[in-house]
């Protein structure tokens, strides 16, 4: 019988247990290749490595169903474009828009995008993002200013139109009315640029026949709780409204409650013209309630990134580009209700 004897193993050294650990890690990601994509990814690159167009945007805030869609479409739109987006949320105050401008410029964004809280008051950011040599696109709002080479372009909705039509609605519905026909008007945020212009559409259209009477007139901030206050005090301080010009469907939406706890009925006692177009407005309209609604369309975010794109490539746009609208009354509402996506 032979004994066979075995040397005993060699421990491994250091540096062997690492390159095996690096295999290991290696054929877990799949790749080390592939892995390194994912991450360069990650950190402002696609898929192919190339960096990613970065587009800063602030948003005015997140006052309104409405303003819900708008940010929403926004988002899917940058992220469907391959874009990489720097969000900011203003809620509701022109500071923290220009800080977020200032941190956008900081960060060497390749466009700047927003929607101004107001019309005033931007030039010195503005200067400043064009000495940086960024693009800057206003959406949904515009601004005042003397320097027009302060942005490369604006697009969203003609607010002065959108009263305009709103007012061509009342005169045509009351035309066999001999009056008085008394209004309340919901305006939205002072300063603001759908506030001023839809207000003036609205107004110079209407008040020119003297059997219209603005009787009351107050902002609502653009919101659904500050409508209701509003309306509250409205019909506290005044027994006769007729109808009432809501500047969006969230104070609309707001001085129906405020309507209904009053013992009134809205659409009967009381009759509503708003302006957006959101669903919650669509089966008001369809229960009876609004009369009619213009739309304001949210959903421009291809547009945007579309422009976007052009700018980074420092291709021409158009300095305005309007949103596609519509005017809906409420024989309407119940077969759109559906085609509603905010």
């Amino acid at each position: 019988m032979s004994l066979t004897t075995s040397t005993p193993a060699r421990p491994r050294t250091r540096g062997t247990a690492a390159a095996l650990l690096a295999v290991a890690l290696c054929v877990s990601l799949a790749a080390c290749g592939g892995a390194g994509k994912k991450a360069a990814a990650g950190s402002g690159t696609d898929a192919s490595g190339a960096k990613k167009l970065v587009f800063g945007f602030s948003q005015v805030g997140s006052e309104s169903g409405w303003r819900a869609a708008n940010t929403k479409s926004i988002q899917d739109a940058a992220k469907a474009a391959g874009f990489e987006l720097k969000f900011s949320d203003a809620q509701q105050k022109q500071e923290n828009q220009i800080a977020a401008i200032r941190t956008f410029i900081q960060q060497k964004v390749d466009v700047i995008g927003f929607s101004p809280v107001v019309v005033t008051g931007w030039d010195t950011v503005l200067k400043e993002a064009k000495t940086a040599g960024i693009p800057v696109i206003l959406t949904d709002r515009a601004i005042d200013t003397q320097d027009k080479s302060l942005y490369k372009t604006f697009i969203g909705s003609d607010f002065v139109k959108e009263g305009t039509s709103a007012g061509q609605w009342l005169v045509d519905a009351e035309k066999a009315n001999a009056g008085p026909v008394n209004i309340a008007e919901l305006e939205g945020t002072t300063g603001s640029a759908p506030a001023i212009d839809r207000k003036k559409g609205f107004e110079d259209l209407v008040l020119k026949d003297p059997k219209f009477k603005l009787v009351a007139d107050q902002t609502g901030d653009f919101t659904r709780a500050k409508g209701k206050e509003v309306m509250t005090a409205f019909l506290k301080a005044h027994k006769d409204i007729d109808v009432l010009f809501a500047h969006n469907d969230d104070m609309a939406m707001g001085a129906i409650q405020a309507i209904e706890e009053a013992g009134l009925k809205p659409g009967k006692d009381i009759r509503i013209v708003s302006i957006d177009g959101v669903k919650d407005a669509f089966q008001a309209m369809a229960d009876g309630k609004i009369e009619v609604v213009v739309e304001c369309n949210p959903l421009i975010g291809p547009q945007v990134m579309d422009l976007v794109r052009k700018l980074k490539d420092k291709t021409e746009v158009p300095a305005r580009v309007e949103s596609k609208e519509g005017v809906f009354t409420k024989d309407k509402a119940a077969a759109e209700l559906p085609n509603r996506q905010y």
